[in-house]
């Protein structure tokens, strides 16, 4: 029973190999997309493959010649015998050693090269989908897919690779060599094979579905990990510091029972291959032993084949250990390839065109959009119903209304986050299908409630959008917003260090560098969406200040509570349930005595309270 994980492991791995060169698996689209991974490389891979068969040739001839030492050399009592056999054993241990240099050099280089570019290959296509699809996938599930998954695939393609080659070659050399030394021995030998094959089948239904599931559990772990640091200044608010431990403990128990099942598939087989080797090596020594004594075989044979049974059971080992990383690798490249075949939302259609400068002019006709999947019914699922609106370039439009009524949502499709499920969106008489989504982003800016900073140091984050630019329009954007007061102040200026999302920085200073970015970035169409909302009154009054010079020449969405930048806007809209329910300037809906005149007799009274 100890003994059935080796040939189950061993069996199953080339059941599983074989289905897949047959095409017969489900997975062998994504194995052949894995192998040519190794493509650009394939000089080095045939490298590699050269040095692993002289190492496996070189690393069989031992126990041969210790017989022939024995033999020809020692009891033959021919010491010219004997230093020629000694001369071809450093020949061979020379040429083992080089070959053994540049096959690990060579797996090396390889698994470095192949995780570099799954890296690459993964985020680039992260990169490329919509904002939608990071609301409904984890951080910390994706972080997983580029560390632990990979790494698990890198372990595949490299040393899983080396391992089934060598130790296969291994193997199939042993039993070859044993048979042309002695076929009876030999046969006699294989006879403790079947004992490695009982209880596959049970063995199989343990292990289905072990190794998967450590993958989920470690993406669960790094996704909860990824979120308690995160948000650690709400959990310490709500002093929940306690809750957060119970449920990385309960992560960390469920982890660590899947994890168990493979550390018994793992460690369960060591002594069995040790007590089978234990038996091999007595019966050769019984039997041939026996034989050597009656003349009937040499006792050279008998060494050889003590040594290569030996030699037999490792690639066994090796190969039962290899179904452990071609499972995992198997379980990973699941993973990968379900991100990898997700599709982004919005593509660029074919022909989409470069607009050129934009003015600015933003028409939305018919425009329905829901968050659900397109059909849904019911008028709660539409977050924008039937709307039709005209934005002049150049104009400040301010979008108002009860939280949920449909004012970001605007914004975003205006950004083209995403795509209407009725009607169009367009931008200079363009509709926004038709235009390439980085023609129209690079001319966009957008500064939301809290601007979002890198690490890096102010000067970095001000210039995001234009790397480019001189220190001298740096510190005219930064100036221009009003921010060069606290800018001077910092301890290296715009060199300093601001740490992960800007936490150096106070609430006010990171918003005055987010506007200071969009300022700097030239944009034909400005969203602002409740950009000052989280910073004090005194940080307010300059930003405004800044947004003269800012709004100046744009069109602008300004989606705000604030009375005095809403006074400001050419339109204002109220929306209400997705729905435009009165539009026009300040005065205008003051007089119409309608919702707006409501809102802002509410804003008023707050205001003045």
């Amino acid at each position: 029973m100890n003994g059935s994980p080796n040939m189950g492991n061993i069996g199953r791995l080339f059941a599983d190999l074989w289905r897949l060169l047959r095409g017969q698996d489900r997975r062998g689209h994504k194995v052949r997309w894995l192998v040519a991974q190794l493509r650009p490389y394939r000089g080095r891979v045939g490298l590699m493959f050269l040095g692993l068969l002289l190492a496996t040739a070189a690393g069989l001839a031992p126990p041969y010649l210790a017989g022939r030492a024995i033999d020809s050399g020692i009891l033959a009592g021919d010491l010219s015998a004997l230093d020629l056999i000694v001369v071809a054993f450093v020949a061979v241990s020379v040429v083992y050693a080089l070959a053994t240099y540049l096959q690990t050099y060579m797996v090396g280089w390889i698994g470095t090269r192949v995780l570099q570019d799954l890296r690459e290959r993964v985020f680039t296509h992260i990169q490329s989908m919509s904002i939608g699809f990071f609301t409904r996938r984890s951080p910390g599930v994706l972080i997983s897919r580029m560390t632990n998954d990979i790494e698990a695939l890198n372990q595949l393609v490299t040393t899983g690779v080396v391992t089934m080659f060598s130790s296969t070659l291994t193997l199939v050399g042993v039993v070859v060599i044993l048979l042309v030394l002695d076929v009876k021995l030999a046969l006699i030998t294989f006879l403790t094979f079947p004992l490695l094959a009982i209880a596959s089948l049970i063995f199989r239904v343990v292990s289905a579905g072990a190794y998967k599931a450590t993958r989920e559990r470690i993406a669960a772990i790094t996704a909860y990990l990824q979120e308690s640091l995160s948000g650690v200044r709400v959990v310490r608010s709500f002093g929940q510091e306690p809750r957060h431990l119970d449920e990385m403990t309960a992560l960390n128990e469920a982890n660590r029972e899947v994890n168990m099942k493979t550390v018994y598939l793992n460690a369960s087989y060591f002594p069995a291959v040790e007590m089978l080797s234990a038996i091999g090596t007595a019966v050769i020594l019984l039997y041939g032993g026996s034989q050597a004594i009656d003349g009937a075989i040499q006792i050279g044979v008998i060494v050889a084949f003590v040594g290569y049974l030996n030699t037999f059971f490792e690639p066994i080992q090796q190969l039962s250990q290899l179904y452990t990383t071609y499972q995992q690798g198997m379980a990973a490249l699941d993973k990968i390839f379900d991100l990898l075949e997700t599709k982004p939302d919005m593509v660029d259609a074919p022909g989409a065109i470069d607009p050129g400068e934009l003015r600015g002019e933003i028409d939305l006709e018919g425009v329905w959009f829901s968050y659900g999947e397109e059909g849904e019914s019911g008028a709660d699922t539409w977050a924008l119903e039937g709307v039709d609106l005209h934005v002049p370039p150049g104009q400040t439009l301010a979008l108002v209304g009860a939280t949920g009524a449909g004012k970001s949502t605007f914004a975003k499709l205006v950004a083209r986050f995403y795509d209407p499920q009725k009607g169009t969106v367009r931008v200079d008489g363009h509709d926004l299908r038709g235009v390439q989504q980085r023609a129209l982003r690079r001319q966009l800016g957008i500064v939301p409630q809290e601007g979002f900073l890198f690490s890096g140091s102010v000067r970095e984050n001000v210039a995001f959008g234009r790397p480019e630019a001189s220190d001298e329009e740096i510190e005219a954007a930064i100036s221009a917003v009003g921010a060069t007061e606290f800018v001077a102040a910092l301890p290296e200026g715009l060199d300093t260090q601001i740490g992960e999302r800007g936490i150096q920085l106070s609430a006010g200073q990171r918003q005055l560098v987010a506007f200071a970015r969009a300022l700097l970035a030239e944009p034909r169409i400005l969203i602002l969406d409740e950009a000052t909302s989280n910073v004090d009154v005194r940080t307010e009054k300059t930003i405004e200040r800044g947004l003269e010079r800012l709004l100046h020449g744009r069109t602008a969405i300004v989606i705000a509570h604030r009375l005095s930048t809403i006074r400001r806007a050419g339109k204002i809209v109220v929306l209400e349930h997705g729905q435009i329910a009165e539009q026009g300037t300040h005065d205008e809906l003051i007089a119409a005595n309608g919702p707006y005149s409501k809102l802002y007799g509410a804003w008023s009274e707050s205001s003045a309270a």
